[in-house]
């Protein structure tokens, strides 16, 4: 299979997953327990008014017709709008969007560029006192919920030390703007950065020092060595670049839940991203917006695997882009 057919191929298995986890999202979401009419309408609300709210929002028709007309919309690039916002679902998710990707984003490559310095360090010395405390203290982090250890982060830096802001986004009772409002963002983001950036430390550190130990032992490493070539020379011109494969692909893994991985976080810290809009969204039973953040989500996981698959074939030449079936 030449590398075009392999392409489209990928390319038309991308669309009818997104098609299916489009159905599946409306259908576990509008078949679950709970009436958002009932929500919106108040606990005083007459029959009548849930009736009417009910009919406003198109609850009142049949769960296929719902569907049919919610794809249809959806492929014309209309997500609904929000039951709760009385807004655009793509104008919420477009706001929120940004917020969330200053978290996720910025602490995914400060993880994965840590990390991996971390694991070169201890993989060059593998099995020594260094690597073992390292590993363990890896370990330890590896094994703390991410709502705990932010927790633990403002109970040290803001409450005790007073020395960051505990939550939200901005100062609220200052009025920045320019250069001040960004500096304050940026200050406010460093607790919520730090949290996520830690927890995921341990995920690139195990998977890269796994992966240069294990090609250090390979038959071509001990052949150039035996051959008298610089050791530094061969890490960097041979082992690291075929060890980085597996910690880029978790990599791009990991962007595929860049937009919904923060959840916890944002909720400790008060940030004012997707996540608090999921958060809200649910509680609310606001079936539109749920519906399109878990759509985006799902869309933005799918691309990830895609973008995976066309990695790992321009990285590895080895990688035959042939019908995994066969």
């Amino acid at each position: 299979m030449g590398w075009k057919e392999y392409l489209l191929r990928r390319i038309i298995q991308l669309f009818f997953i997104v098609f299916i986890v489009l159905i599946l999202n409306f259908l576990i979401i509008n078949l679950a327990p709970g009436d958002p009419a009932s929500i919106m309408a108040g606990e005083l609300a007459t029959k009548e008014y849930i009736e009417a709210v009910r009919q406003k929002w198109g609850l009142n028709k049949p769960i296929y017709e719902r569907l049919i007309s919610y794809v249809s919309n959806v492929v014309h690039g209309d997500f609904g709008y929000s039951f709760t916002y009385s807004q655009s679902v793509l104008s919420l998710i477009a706001e929120r969007i940004p917020i969330t990707l200053m978290l996720t984003l910025t602490s995914s490559i400060l993880a994965f560029v840590i990390g991996l310095l971390l694991a070169v360090r201890s993989a060059q010395n593998a099995f020594s006192k260094e690597d073992i405390i390292v590993s363990n203290a890896m370990l330890v982090l590896y094994s703390v919920p991410s709502f705990w250890l932010g927790l633990v982060l403002i109970g040290v830096f803001g409450v005790g030390l007073r020395l960051l802001p505990t939550s939200g986004m901005t100062d609220v009772r200052a009025a920045n703007t320019g250069l001040l409002l960004a500096i304050d963002i940026l200050i406010h983001s460093i607790l919520p950065i730090s949290t996520l950036t830690a927890i995921q430390i341990p995920v690139y550190y195990k998977i890269a020092r796994n992966s240069i130990v294990e090609q250090s032992s390979e038959d071509y490493a001990l052949t150039f060595t035996m051959a008298g070539m610089n050791r530094s020379d061969l890490f960097r011109k041979y082992i690291l670049r075929n060890s980085l494969l597996p910690p880029v692909t978790v990599f791009a893994l990991h962007l595929g839940y860049i937009l919904s991985g923060a959840v916890l976080v944002e909720i400790v810290f008060g940030w004012p991203g997707m996540g608090r809009l999921l958060l809200g969204a649910v509680y609310s039973r606001d079936y539109p917006l749920i519906m399109g953040i878990y759509l985006i989500t799902s869309i933005t996981v799918a691309f990830a695997n895609f973008f995976v698959d066309i990695l790992y074939v321009l990285l590895d030449p080895r990688v035959k882009y042939t019908n995994e079936s066969s």
